[in-house]
């Protein structure tokens, strides 16, 4: 497998396939709404306690929110399965949700969300899992989410709701909020109160008899219990609220529950809520350079997070103040003899971002995100622990859409609009439906907002607009292709508003058991994935990379030092690359050129416009040692070729608990946009990496590049191996964008009986054949059906594998499955699952143009692709097309692993002769389709073929007999029959 840069992660979004269909519910307590009062969007996340082991039902499952306004929107989703009824709207009627007053807590047999708005607090208890059903009975498209049947609970309950009393609810400038359940199954709400203190809200266990309490967490260090009401501020006359907390946060440890409070005043105070007594206040600013200023502010921007593990209970504050923001991790100390607890320092650090969205901490790492003056997701992470140079790791975040589109002078605008607009993981479909609504003005209600009815609305739309403003009968089709270019910008601009907005972010989410991280924007959630040591060197700026992420590939330090400068020369050139310079390569691939060629014409181009850049990549050139050999190592590193097992995949191998593991809609999309990236990525840097070569030719021998012979290496290995590997993954990059083709039922029964005929209905091409909806992806269609269970079975196979370890790591198991899938996806390795797949789910289009990226340069299973290519022409009537493909996939026949099953025979002496066997496979097949014509002129080749075998002779003359007289041909009828070496036939 290839090397892994873990620190180094890449976004990947998991985009609506079709519209969310969200069940509403509504919440209503009789409330007034406060006037004015508005709190900022939210969400937040929980991955359930077993989540990380293999054996649980709840592996790999969580659920997420978002909070805006009164509305909260839950999902629960699963790397697994997909969870029916896993969507929830509830509108809290007159109320505004309290950001971060959504709380998760999990018992063996419950799952209970407690809610605070600012008026009222629910709890909501749902079933657990393990209570709904056995894991050994879990079947693919009957797992039912913990959120089926929440629409019979009565959420106006008062065993379950409580108004907050007072004049205007909870009308605090703080929103911190935190709860908990305590050993008698009693919900605890802790919220900021007026006084500046803690308001505890207690509701009696659930069933239970009993009256909701209200507590109140005081600075005299005394809990007083409200029994006949809550009283203003003004009336109690306490003190200021110069210590209102502003976060909140609760661990239960053993008996009792701590409290922590993060005061605007910059202290951190520590309750007891057992024992009613203030613990600990502790000085932050003590921690804070040059902080005489802070001292006489207050700060609502402070955050605080814990985090428990093995090793001892670490919280983390995060201190906002002007210009720049630092984070302090400390460990809590007790102090037994006193009941005291004090804070050990363990770290602090620095960041200039300003606008901290969130944050989270872990037992080893901070993960931050931040939002810049472009609304656009900064996440970055790091180790509290171990950072002595305070260098935080990189997260590199999917980018904005291009504010205007580049059109070739040769493709019709409407075509590449919708291309860029539909193309799988670029904008959701809520995006484009809200935008389809205001482009045309409060259009009727979308029949069909599926993204492929939304393609025909769009279409419609935008052409209707222009036929709208044309007020001639008549005009070139420059004017035209002007108008299209317009109105179609138009509509894109639209699309890029609503997609910023759905992808602001919000929120972090983070697994320290799986290390699994995502990301929740207000319209979607996005996961993180580990980069590959070259994809992170290519994609790190300068100031980001050190000779460490080098030597993960190599021990040799002189050799690290060479890719490293290597890697900024392909920076250089890759920057200095324009949009229509880049569209040379593109087309030229696409059009079967030699990628070399379109390298020596881009090379022309930067030399003749960009003095700097060529100055500066010679200057950088001279300093690598040993051009050759560090060019080798990374051709090594992103080619794929290797075995493959291609035998069927015997479903004993895969436990029963494996058989759905990383198979849902949101799994499937995670590891298929990971192969996707990764070739976009690699494709980008072959081609740079190509184009440096040439500029290495054109220098030739008047730069000290190397050893002698090394331009002649360059020239006959070096640049036909890239030249290659650019082929390759923009083969991958291509299947990973292509669309599905969805498949009528007669169709793929008339499929089914071709597949019969020929004897691959038990091959592992076929498993359950559904049509195909919405706009997956050819790739994503492969590793749900096929390619899935055979990386399942491979990795299973492998002692060291992430699937025999006693828990999940997520960025293991997902560049495990990642990369396999590449390999299978790799064109120059010996599997055929792919193509084949693409035949046995009637993806003929796909494998037509499949065939045809492959055929000048790819000269692995070259007539198994020419068979498969004969089958497409069969489908498509063209019969003499489909016999030549046949009759050219014959010469491979014994030399290729595809065709030498489709031949498999019992008996020896068939078997002798195997290329009129697969004759005879093929004849079968043509008689099927009822092609007498086709049948006679193949059984005349395979007559050749047989030579003195009488047995398979007098077979084909009586074939041909029967054809001839079917077709009326009595003459060439009776010649075959006098040709038959049988004489009993």
């Amino acid at each position: 497998m290839a090397a892994v840069w873990e620190r180094s992660l890449l976004e990947i979004g998991e985009w609506d396939r079709n519209r969310e269909e969200w069940r509403d519910i509504r919440a209503e307590l009789g409330v007034n709404a406060v006037p004015g009062l508005k709190y900022s969007d939210s969400a937040g996340g929980f991955f359930y306690e077993d989540s990380g082991k293999l054996q649980s039902v709840t592996r790999n499952r969580f659920i997420h929110w978002t909070t805006s306004g009164d509305t909260l929107q839950l999902m629960e989703q699963s790397l697994d399965c997909n969870l029916l009824n896993n969507t929830v709207r509830i509108k809290f009627l007159n109320c505004h949700l309290l950001p971060g007053g959504v709380h998760i807590h999990e018992t063996h047999d419950r799952v209970t969300l407690l809610i605070l708005t600012n008026q009222t607090v629910h709890r909501i208890v749902l079933p657990h899992p393990s209570r709904m059903y056995r894991s050994e009975l879990l079947t693919e498209g009957h797992v039912q989410s913990i959120f089926t049947d929440i629409g019979k609970l009565n959420l106006r309950d008062p065993a379950n709701s409580f108004m907050i009393p007072g004049i205007q609810g909870h009308s605090t400038n703080s929103t911190a909020s935190a709860t908990w359940l305590n050993s008698d199954g009693e919900a605890l709400f802790a919220l900021a109160s007026w006084s500046g203190g803690i308001l505890i809200i207690q509701l009696p266990e659930q069933d239970a008899a009993g009256n909701p309490v209200l507590l109140e967490l005081k600075h005299s260090s005394v809990m007083q219990r409200l029994l006949t009401g809550w009283m203003p501020t003004a009336i109690r006359g306490d003190q200021g609220p110069s210590d209102l907390p502003v976060s909140l946060a609760v661990q239960l440890l053993e008996h009792d529950a701590f409290i922590f409070a993060l005061c605007q005043d910059h202290k951190l105070r520590l309750w007891s809520f057992k024992d009613q007594v203030c613990l600990m206040v502790a000085d932050l600013l003590v921690f804070v350079p040059a902080s005489k200023e802070l001292r006489h502010t207050v700060s609502l921007g402070h955050k605080l997070r814990l985090a428990y593990s093995s090793t001892g209970f670490f919280l983390a504050v995060y201190l906002h103040c002007p210009k720049r923001g630092q984070f302090c991790v400390f460990q809590l100390v007790s102090c037994i003899e006193s009941n005291r607890y004090s804070l050990d320092h363990i770290s602090t650090l620095f960041f200039t971002q300003e606008t901290l969205v969130d944050f989270a901490l872990t037992p080893t790492d901070i993960w931050a995100l931040w939002q810049d003056e472009d609304n656009q997701a900064n996440v970055r992470y790091i180790s509290f622990e171990h950072n002595n140079a305070g260098q935080w790791n990189q997260v590199f975040t999917q980018p904005v859409a291009e504010e205007e589109l580049y059109i070739p002078e040769d493709q019709d605008p409407k075509e590449a609009y919708l291309e860029y607009l539909f193309a799988p993981g670029r904008f959701t479909a809520h995006a484009l439906l809200k935008a389809l609504q205001i482009y045309c003005r409060g259009a009727d209600r979308i029949v069909d907002p599926t993204m492929d009815g939304l393609k025909k609305e769009v279409t419609l739309a935008v052409e209707n607009a222009i036929q709208n403003s044309v007020t001639e009968y008549e005009f070139s089709q420059e004017v035209y292709r002007q108008l299209q270019v317009e109105f179609w910008s138009k509509f894109y601009a639209c699309c890029l508003q609503y997609q910023e907005a759905l992808a602001r972010p919000l929120a972090l989410l983070v697994n320290s058991r799986t290390n699994m991280v995502c990301l929740l924007k207000k319209g979607f959630q996005s996961f993180f994935f580990p980069c590959l040591t070259i994809d992170h060197l290519y994609m790190s700026s300068d100031e980001c990379l050190f000779l460490e992420d080098e030597c993960s590939l190599t021990d040799d330090p002189d050799v690290a030092r060479d890719l490293h400068r290597l890697v900024q020369c392909l920076r250089l050139v890759g920057d200095a690359i324009t949009l229509e310079m880049a569209s040379l390569m593109e087309t030229a691939v696409s059009h079967l050129h030699p990628p070399e060629k379109a390298a020596e014409q881009i090379l022309e181009y930067l030399l003749a416009r960009d003095t700097e850049t060529h100055m500066e990549l010679q200057s950088k050139l001279q300093d690598i040692r040993n051009p050759g050999n560090v060019i080798q190592l990374l051709l090594r590193e992103m080619d794929q070729e290797g075995d493959l097992d291609t035998g069927d995949v015997q479903p004993p191998h895969i436990r029963m608990n494996i058989t759905q593991f990383f198979g849902s809609n949101v799994a499937i999309n995670i590891v298929c946009q990971a192969v996707y990236h990764m070739s976009v990525t690699r494709f980008l840097i072959c081609r740079d990496l190509l184009i440096l070569e040439q500029l290495m030719l054109h220098l030739g021998d008047s730069m000290n590049l190397g050893a002698g012979g090394y331009l002649l290496q360059l020239q006959q290995d070096l640049i036909p191996r890239t030249s290659l590997l650019v082929c390759s993954y923009f083969v991958v990059r291509w299947a990973s964008r292509s669309l599905a083709s969805a498949v009528p039922v007669d169709m793929m029964e008339s499929n089914l009986r071709q597949l019969s005929v020929l004897e691959l209905t038990d091959s592992h091409i076929l498993t359950t054949q559904r049509p195909v909806t919405g706009p997956g992806t050819v790739v994503e269609l492969f590793y749900q059906n096929v390619a899935r269970k055979h990386i399942l079975s491979r990795l299973l196979s492998q002692a060291n594998s992430p699937l025999n370890q006693p828990l999940i790591n997520y960025t293991q198991v997902g560049i495990a499955l990642a990369s396999h899938l590449l390999q299978y996806l790799w064109a120059n390795n010996s599997s055929f699952l792919f193509a084949e797949f693409l035949m046995g789910h009637c993806q003929y289009v796909q494998l037509q143009e499949y065939v045809r990226l492959l055929q000048p340069w790819c000269e692995v299973n070259v007539g198994s692709r020419r068979f498969v290519l004969g089958q497409c022409y069969l489908v498509t009537g063209e019969g003499h097309k489909a016999l030549e493909c046949f009759c050219d996939a014959a010469a491979a026949v014994g030399r290729e692993e595809f065709l030498d099953r489709l031949i498999q025979v019992e008996d020896e002496e068939a078997a002798s002769n195997p290329r009129v066997q697969y004759y005879n496979k093929v004849l079968r097949l043509l008689e099927d389709m009822a092609l007498p014509a086709l049948v006679l002129q193949l059984a005349a080749i395979a007559v050749t073929e047989a030579r003195d075998d009488w047995k398979i002779l007098a077979a084909l003359w009586t074939k041909i007999f029967k054809h001839h007289l079917d077709l009326g041909h009595n003459h060439q009828a009776y010649e075959s029959l006098t040709q038959n070496p049988d004489s009993s036939r």
